[in-house]
């Protein structure tokens, strides 16, 4: 019997139980790729969220597709990672862009600036309004594709050797602090140092900086900062919702096929959802946790916060006349947070008050 001939009277459920149409089926090629991370291993939620992307990947790929998740500084530095998927050294990165910052301002727009979107606008600005598009533009020149890879939501203020009663005592105290928001807290009298998580303690114990942030109560416990700065002030008015991206190389992410490209989306975004569901589950424990063993909360003083956002704003208005990089998608960010700020404000706002006041 003719094979066509076969096909055509057997109909698909009989081809596929014959067992005649595998090559149909498992067509697509097999492929290998390594992500490296600016994460260590320790931190299972924000690193974590590489090994859940990679395990989606292979699992609908039919164990076809592997990609190998690395940590900081294990193929190359934690800050290193964006110049590797440039140069074509790996196929793909997970990072914070806002770290590279350096190299252009306009990286921390798709990350998190001071003052900026919290984590469901930024998803919306994403997704629904111009950010993939804005930022895929911008990422471009640096041969990448980015895909948003999960988001810490609002963050905390960090950890104080020294109790911060007014804005005087910002002046001079060095502060790890991530990327972009240092310059900010420069123009308020601070020294911003730029450090990955995996050294932020030894540099905390020894006192070689006054003051570090990293994430939240699940996070920062794990770090164990609370052991060598005791004051845990609120809310990180720099990191209202910072998103972490998939940085893909753009010939690598061009030569997949088009199913593969679609898993790759499918898995960014679970493991986008993902990331933040961990979070917000595990950060109220954590919390009572560290509180429980001598952690003091504080809210930081309305001077800083005043101060914060006016130097926030003018650093905005002066990159916006310079880089016009910034300007362009800054101007389109800043129009969509006003928008978000507005609704919020009725909804959510009015919700969450009337929540937080009850006895539950």
């Amino acid at each position: 019997m003719q094979r066509r001939s076969f096909v055509h009277g057997a109909g698909l459920a009989g081809v596929l139980a014959a067992g005649v149409a595998p090559a149909v089926v498992h067509a697509q090629a097999n492929v290998r790729w390594r992500l490296a991370s600016s994460f260590p291993k320790s931190l299972d939620t924000i690193f974590g969220a590489a090994d859940v992307f990679a395990k989606k990947v292979g699992e609908m790929s039919g164990g076809k597709f592997q990609i190998s998740t690395h940590a900081g500084g294990e193929l190359m530095p934690p800050f290193g990672v964006v110049d590797g998927v440039q140069g074509g050294t790996v196929e793909m990165c997970h990072t914070a862009p806002y770290y590279f910052f350096g190299k252009n301002e306009t990286f921390a727009l798709g990350c998190a600036i001071p003052f900026g979107l919290n984590s469901r606008q930024m998803s919306a600005w994403m997704y629904e309004g111009n950010g993939l598009k804005l930022m895929r533009e911008f990422y471009n020149e640096y041969n990448a594709i980015n895909f948003p890879g999960g988001n810490t939501g609002a963050q905390m203020g960090g950890w104080y050797r020294k109790e911060i009663k007014s804005a005087a005592d910002v002046k001079g105290m060095k502060m790890r602090i991530g990327g972009f928001a240092g310059r900010v807290l420069e123009r308020m009298g601070g020294v911003p140092q730029n450090i990955p998580g995996g050294e932020i303690y030894q540099a905390l114990e020894k006192g070689t900086i006054d003051a570090a942030e990293w994430v939240g109560p699940y996070d920062d416990q794990k770090l164990g900062f609370n052991k060598v700065a005791p004051n845990y002030y609120y809310p990180g008015w720099w990191e209202g919702g910072p998103q972490l991206d998939f940085l893909i190389n753009t010939k690598a992410f061009n030569a997949l096929s088009a199913e593969y490209k679609a898993i790759i989306e499918c898995a960014a975004s679970h493991a986008h959802v993902d990331m933040q569901a961990k979070y917000d589950a595990r950060n109220p424990v954590a919390l009572k946790q560290l509180v429980g063993a001598g952690t003091k909360l504080f809210r930081f003083p309305k001077d800083v916060m005043e101060l914060a956002f006016k130097e926030s704003m003018g650093l905005y208005s002066e990159l916006s006349a310079k880089n016009p990089q910034w300007k362009k998608v800054y101007e389109d960010y800043a129009k969509f947070r006003a928008e978000q700020t507005l609704w919020f404000r009725f909804a959510e706002a009015g919700f969450d008050d009337f929540m937080q006041a009850q006895k539950l």
